[in-house]
């Protein structure tokens, strides 16, 4: 057999521990809280028949043809002014592009504002898809750890003097993935102040920050861009469609212009078909009413699984609370190594991601888990917490 040469950006970068579980899931009677999708029954599937149906029938050759690589207009100017007008985001300086899936806005601002061995900074657990497009663009990767009300900000400030080529802050301050966590208004203030202090620029991601069910907003660290240093990534994955893969970047216009040149490498253009079913959405539909009826979902199913890990786990596991988004993390006393509690509760066809997934230095250990609620039925995140339980108790 051949033996390849991979390039060294490619070499050691591995595979998705989650997209890895996923291949798993197929089993019968098998229980994901591996995942971090949407509820199929939040998806407006006869909305999007019928808007597909009336695209194809009068707009076919605007659907099925090239498109420009900045997204279709009138989305953009939809997803502009919802941002202005629900969140106080984006400046006059600012554009807003459309891009395929929130993490592609997160590779290409990595990618244009960043030579191979500049450092990004992020927080620690973070995003596994984030953290693998850092790799994979020869990025060096620190990790912030992580308090109850958003990443220490001491540590970020001695991270950002220690290391000179730190060129991006990399958040997710509202729900957190995984922790399910959100930043303080407080620690939002002091991330931007760091970042304008050291010339680094924020890259804040926000594909949760519709799925509030509990408590108030708190304002985006976008919002407090007068510096024009934070890159906004958003996405329609968790209101609309993760399958449609259409996210949005709003980002100064400078940073914007060289996002476009490299998407234009990259894939030329989003999948315009549903650009305009996502345009849609915003326009033609009760898309208020949608999100209010899946925040709703989703605090029946956060309450019903802490009501019964707070029932079946022992008291020396303890778990964030969150009051949006899609997670729970979990953190495991040292009698519970983590590896073996993940092979476990497998060989019983319960799914959960390991922390170490989630980790900026995948050698540095941490026990904990990631569980999703939004993904199972309610049976079963009574009947995996349970098992979960069960094998605690072991």
């Amino acid at each position: 057999m051949t033996s390849y040469k991979f390039s060294k950006k490619m070499a050691e970068l591995k595979p998705s521990a989650i997209r890895e579980i996923f291949k798993s899931l197929g089993q019968p009677g098998s229980i994901a809280f591996s995942a971090g999708n949407p509820a199929p029954e939040s998806f407006p599937v006869e909305f999007i028949n019928r808007a597909a149906a009336d695209i194809l029938s009068n707009s076919s050759t605007l659907a099925l043809q090239y498109s420009i690589t900045e997204g279709y207009t009138p989305l953009r100017e939809a997803v502009e002014a919802r941002l202005r007008d629900k969140f106080s985001t984006g400046k006059d300086s600012d554009t807003v592009l459309v891009v395929s899936g929130g993490q592609q806005g997160i590779e290409l601002t990595a990618k244009v504002m960043c030579d191979e061995g500049d450092t990004v900074i992020a927080e620690e657990p973070s995003f596994i898809g984030a953290l693998n497009a850092f790799r994979s663009l020869g990025l060096n990767l620190t990790g912030v750890p992580m308090e109850g009300d958003g990443m220490n900000v001491e540590a970020l400030e001695e991270a950002l003097k220690s290391n000179p080529r730190a060129k991006i802050i990399y958040t997710i301050p509202t729900f957190h993935n995984p922790c399910g966590i959100t930043t303080s208004l407080e620690k939002r203030r002091r991330i931007y102040e760091l970042a304008r202090e050291y010339g680094a620029i924020i890259i804040e991601d926000n594909p949760y920050g519709e799925l509030r069910f509990s408590g108030s907003d708190v304002p985006t660290i976008k919002s407090m861009d007068t510096d024009g240093i934070v890159v906004y990534c958003g996405t329609f994955s968790k209101i609309l469609s993760p399958g449609m893969r259409v996210g949005f970047v709003c980002a100064p216009e400078t940073i914007a212009q060289k996002i476009v040149v490299a998407k234009q490498v990259e894939d030329v253009h989003t999948n315009i078909f549903f650009q305009l079913i996502a345009h849609r959405f915003m326009t033609e539909f009760d898309m208020d009413g949608h999100i209010e009826s899946i925040r709703k979902l989703y605090k029946h199913k956060c309450k019903l699984m802490l009501d019964t890990l707070a029932e079946e786990l022992p008291d020396d596991i303890v778990w964030t609370k969150p009051k949006g988004g899609l997670f729970v993390w979990c953190t495991l006393p040292e009698r519970l190594p983590v590896d073996k509690f993940v092979r476990d509760a497998a060989a019983e066809k319960v799914f959960v991601v390991p922390g170490s997934a989630f980790q900026c230095d995948l050698s540095k250990p941490i026990n904990a888990i990631r569980l999703n609620y939004s993904t199972p039925s309610d049976e079963d995140i009574v009947k995996g917490i349970k098992i979960l339980g069960q094998i605690a108790r072991n």
